[in-house]
């Protein structure tokens, strides 16, 4: 009888510098998302801004990322990187391969944008770069599964006239 606590794994993406996001390409996780349709990915730079891809070409949106998976890309240790992201992010997003008309839906898309940025940072460090396969089960599976099981609570406990409220602490991340 008494209020459960449960933290949102949804986070407000204008808030998470150096992050790679995932929401839904229309509406929201909690807003009618029925775990089958288009999402969307972007990444962000130090201020909250989120780069993104589409068949329009490069977006920088200040809004619309309110509620997404936010999965941070730099350590707080590392300081050039820390420095370096927003000229790198922008640099990378202005070239040629972005372009509006090289968009196709299912095999050069945001995801592709986002990784292949990713993938420019971990050379320009000397790591090994990432496969699709390889970034998607490392990083965002994992927290895909916490939002399934939260979006899956949140419909059953508002289909049987449970009410929910955000936590003020939740209300400042989501």
């Amino acid at each position: 009888a008494a209020p459960l606590r449960l933290p949102s794994p949804f986070r407000h993406g204008h808030r998470q510098p150096r992050a790679f996001l995932l929401r839904p390409t229309a509406g929201t996780f909690l807003g009618g998302y029925d775990g089958k349709s288009d999402l969307h990915v972007g990444i962000t730079n130090s201020h909250g801004v989120v780069y993104n891809y589409n068949e329009e070409g490069i977006h920088r949106a200040e809004t619309g990322w309110e509620q997404c998976i936010s999965i941070p890309l730099v350590q707080p240790d590392m300081f050039g990187l820390l420095q370096e992201w927003d000229k790198l992010l922008e640099e990378f997003s202005v070239g040629e391969a972005w372009l509006p008309h090289r968009y196709e839906e299912h095999d050069y898309n945001c995801y592709t944008y986002a990784l292949a940025f990713i993938n420019s940072v971990l050379a320009a460090q000397g790591k090994p770069q990432m496969s699709k396969s390889e970034f998607t089960e490392k990083f965002v599976i994992p927290q895909t599964k916490k939002a399934s099981k939260y979006i899956t609570l949140h419909q059953e406990l508002t289909a049987n006239e449970f009410y929910v409220v955000p936590l003020p602490d939740q209300e400042k991340r989501c």
